[in-house]
């Protein structure tokens, strides 16, 4: 294998290292917004476990799980897949339009950082030459240090930026189909309870008419 493919096929490989430190710790920009946010009227408790946490947890779930698809499918496929949940999380997370759901994401996104922390540098030792391992094998390990840098170096310059509105990403879409949900509910109601008048008028009309028969009968 040429040494150029070989080098750039580890530095993809290894950039699951870079996620694995970034989205770690790039949460922690994101506390206090998601504090006015979300978790006001929510325990101490529940944002730190869940909402801070989650994609810790996700992570321990995924390394201690992920040898079993890597077995089975391989290196190569896995980290596509791997590829997958970070995209689905990253979506998922920026549309949340509450901590429940937020959190979940963030679970996934931690099943992939897990999962990948297995995979990746398994794929790049199995790839490379004897002469290259330890060099290119070290590309996960400073990914994960440079993943964690950039996440505090972007919630530096991020700071102030966006906020909670941001963060309400997910409420904004919400908000926006309510109403129109909200409006459908109503019209349907409306509907309904006409129909229920006009089913009281025609009952009332009836039952005059059979009065009034009575009526001249007795007569």
């Amino acid at each position: 294998m040429e040494k150029s493919k070989l080098f750039v096929w580890s530095i993809v490989a290894s950039l699951a290292g870079f996620i694995f430190g970034f989205d770690t710790v790039v949460i922690s920009g994101a506390n206090l917004p998601i504090k006015e946010l979300w978790t006001q009227d929510l325990s101490p408790w529940f944002h730190g476990f869940f909402i801070m946490s989650m994609a810790l947890w996700g992570t321990l779930f995924g390394a201690l799980f992920g040898g079993i698809p890597t077995q089975y499918w391989g290196r190569k496929k896995v980290l596509f897949w791997i590829g997958i949940l970070y995209t689905l999380s990253a979506f998922g997370t920026a549309f949340a339009p509450d901590p429940y759901t937020f959190s979940f994401f963030r679970f996934v996104g931690g099943v992939g950082i897990g999962v990948s922390s297995v995979v990746a540098p398994t794929y790049i030792s199995e790839i490379s030459t004897s002469a290259m391992r330890g060099r290119l094998g070290a590309l996960y390990q400073f990914n994960i240090v440079f993943g964690i840098l950039i996440a505090f170096l972007s919630n530096y310059l991020l700071e102030g930026v966006g906020g909670v509105q941001q963060l309400a990403l997910g409420e904004v879409v919400a908000d926006r189909v309510q109403p129109h949900r909200q409006a459908a509910v109503e019209s349907a109601g409306n509907r309904h309870r006409g129909q229920a008048r006009e089913v009281r008028r025609n009952g009332i009309d009836v039952v005059q008419v059979h009065l009034h028969r009575v009526g001249r009968l007795v007569a």
